[in-house]
């Protein structure tokens, strides 16, 4: 079972090359944690690295076919400043 998706300034950095991380349970096997982020996300596993931390916490490092991706690791689009601001900065 997935628990969650790791969010760090690194593992944010490691998604825009095409890894992506997720706390998982000791009884995860890394076919397990293939199967369930192909069904999960729609998207191609490559490779999956498993990490064990400290005690009973353990991580994946799952790696995507190119070009592929999860959204829930994108960060939002950059909103363009209202005119206003961008007046105010030049001052």
């Amino acid at each position: 079972m997935l628990l969650k998706p790791i969010i760090t300034e690194k593992s944010m950095a490691q998604a825009k090359t095409g890894r992506f991380t997720f706390s998982v349970t000791r009884a995860m096997t890394k076919t397990q944690i293939k199967t369930e982020i192909e069904s999960l996300f729609a998207v191609n596993v490559v490779s999956v690295r498993t990490l064990s931390l400290a005690a009973n916490r353990f991580k994946a490092m799952v790696t995507l076919k190119k070009g592929q991706t999860i959204e829930y690791f994108e960060l939002p689009k950059a909103r363009k400043e209202p005119k206003k601001l961008k007046k105010l900065k030049k001052l």
